[in-house]
């Protein structure tokens, strides 16, 4: 007779638990809150995917207001075709996503700045090109026009990727001190047919977005990484 009264304890118990669970996700702290860095500014990038082999996931945009982190917007991103890799261990020709903190120093794109933009916006033309030829002296730089010391094939002639480069934020994973064979031009950029070579990104509209809100006075970085795991986004 004891029998369905531990049943119904037991299923008592997982009722409260189960009924916790969306209390405790909206008590959680914001995203940002949860990292180990944010970059010191008042804005913030994260794209988080759910592990490392996913292509796919979350950009979300976020803003101090009054002393506390909300989010000004989010969007659908993508990432490499291999999925994602710690930063620092990255190999060049991966297609993989590097994951960790970076700054975002200037924006680019074969379209004019969308109106608002308060970052340095480069607009590419035929002669643009980002230089990923590891024997160069403008290893992980652009160049306009390419010199003889960044050799065609390994170089990205930015007018030919018109759709991706349409609009776009620089990463600086492995720019300001190149590490050879590392990789070179990581960018938050328009989404093309799928997913990307190791770079993040979102649709035109949301690029459009993140563009006039960002601000360079503001210092925003961008955070990217797995929602758990090694390459867990809070680790940056």
């Amino acid at each position: 007779m004891r029998r369905p009264l531990v049943t119904a304890a037991v299923l008592l118990a997982l009722a409260g638990s189960l009924g916790a669970g969306p209390s405790d996700a909206a008590d959680a702290p914001p995203l940002p809150d949860r990292l180990a860095d944010t970059g010191g500014g008042s804005q913030l990038i994260t794209a988080e995917a759910p592990d490392a082999a996913s292509t796919t996931g979350t950009v979300t945009w976020w803003e101090r207001r009054g002393g506390r982190w909300a989010e000004a917007g989010s969007a659908p991103a993508r990432f490499g075709a291999n999925g994602l890799v710690e930063g620092a261990a990255r190999e060049q020709g991966t297609g993989t996503t590097p994951t960790g903190l970076y700054d975002l120093p200037y924006a680019f794109g074969s379209e004019d700045a969308p109106a608002g933009t308060k970052y340095p916006y480069r607009k590419a033309n035929d002669a643009s090109w980002w230089c990923q030829d590891n024997d160069s002296e403008a290893y992980n730089r652009w160049v306009e026009p390419r010199p003889a010391h960044c050799r065609a094939d390994e170089a990205e002639h930015l007018l030919s990727y018109g759709t991706q480069y349409a609009r776009a934020l620089v990463i600086g994973f492995n720019y300001e001190r190149p590490v050879r064979g590392r990789g070179a031009g990581i960018f938050l950029h328009v989404n093309g047919r799928g997913a990307t070579a190791g770079c993040v990104s979102v649709p035109a509209g949301a690029m459009a977005e993140i563009l006039a809100w960002a601000d360079p006075e503001r210092a925003p970085h961008i955070a990217v990484g797995t929602s758990a795991g090694p390459t867990a986004i809070t680790r940056y």
